[in-house]
């Protein structure tokens, strides 16, 4: 039966793969670095951070008895480790645990979370259960408040709105301190230090001798309309290519595009119809570690597909990747306690 079982597993990591494949483009009008496009194809991220971030939770401006039971928790959670052991749970070597939703209702005492559940590991969804850091921080948060928790999943665009229209109480949703989405949210005290990161072909080497942020941006920079970049759109991604005078970033003048995820723009690049993504960097380090398993088939037998909707629908949810050596490489994350 268990030999049925591998058999099985290892023929749905081919038809995962083949039609990985089927995906390529021919596109091949890109600069050094880029390359044709092709299933083969893989992505590195350049490991220097391009901003210095720091995620929040946005609280309902009308809640402000919420806002400080929040803090008061972030500081809890730091000081008694339950920050360190969720963060274990997707960092190190730990188990991701099920967050559950309930259904909204009125009549009961909820904590209502709005999240854009398409950035793991923060929050993603496998089946009808929720998992990242943010999730079962929110459950975690819950259960102190003696609270129901509903867990809305939107566009990233609408989470500090839907707060803001007092439609949810909570945004948790790896969000980012900026002083445009206060018009919307009262935002709590930092709990985890981020950065964007740049993602490229394996091939390009046009970063090698960057040094500093400055390095990498001088040559983004130079780079016209003729080049693509792409990012998740609403995040900070989006803000260093389109150009934000609250972080003094500079438009890029290359042609850029937002995707509702960053799975979806790596893959794009993959393909051959980007030559460069920039997303946050824990995402960046999940999302290449999967792609580049799953055209890099090595010893650890490592089945791991782009994005947590594709994994669930290839293979049922199953994370048979969980504490190979690959598995260990991808979240070597920086984390604030």
């Amino acid at each position: 039966m268990k030999l049925k079982k591998l058999l099985a597993i290892s023929m749905s990591a081919v038809l995962a793969m083949t039609a990985l494949t089927a995906c390529g483009s021919k596109d091949d009008s890109s600069e050094a670095g880029s390359g044709s496009a092709s299933s083969k194809k893989t992505a590195k991220v350049i490991e220097i951070d391009l901003t210095d971030e720091q995620y929040a939770f946005g609280v309902d401006k009308e809640q402000p008895e919420l806002l400080t039971q929040v803090n008061d928790f972030i500081k809890s959670m730091n000081e008694d480790g339950t920050f360190e052991e969720i963060c274990n749970h997707y960092f190190g070597d730990g188990e991701p645990v099920a967050v559950e939703s309930a259904t909204l209702d009125a009549n009961k005492d909820q904590l209502v979370v709005a999240t854009n559940a398409a950035f793991e590991p923060f929050e993603y969804t496998k089946g009808e259960n929720y998992y990242g850091v943010d999730m079962e921080i929110a459950k975690a948060l819950a259960d102190k408040l003696g609270k129901e928790l509903v867990i809305q999943n939107m566009d990233f665009d609408a989470v500090c709105l839907s707060v803001g229209q007092h439609k949810c109480d909570i945004a948790m949703a790896g969000l980012t301190i900026k002083p445009d989405r206060e018009e919307y949210v009262s935002f709590s005290d930092s709990y985890y230090k981020a950065s964007q990161k740049l993602i490229v072909t394996s091939d390009n080497t046009e970063f090698d001798d960057c040094k500093t942020a400055d390095d990498v941006n001088k040559i983004l920079q130079a780079k016209g309309s003729d080049m693509k970049i792409g990012f998740q759109t609403g995040t900070t991604g989006q803000f260093y290519c389109e150009g934000d005078a609250d972080w003094g970033f500079t438009k890029l003048a290359m042609t850029s595009t937002g995707y509702k995820n960053g799975s979806l723009a790596v893959q794009d690049l993959l393909n051959g119809n980007l030559n460069y993504v920039i997303i946050d960097a824990a995402p960046a380090a999940s999302i290449t570690a999967a792609l580049n398993a799953a055209v890099n088939f090595n010893s650890d037998l490592v089945i791991l597909v782009l994005t947590p909707i594709m994994f669930e629908r290839i293979f049922h949810g199953r994370h048979f990747y969980k504490n190979t050596k690959v598995h260990r490489n991808i979240h070597r994350q920086q984390r604030v306690c």
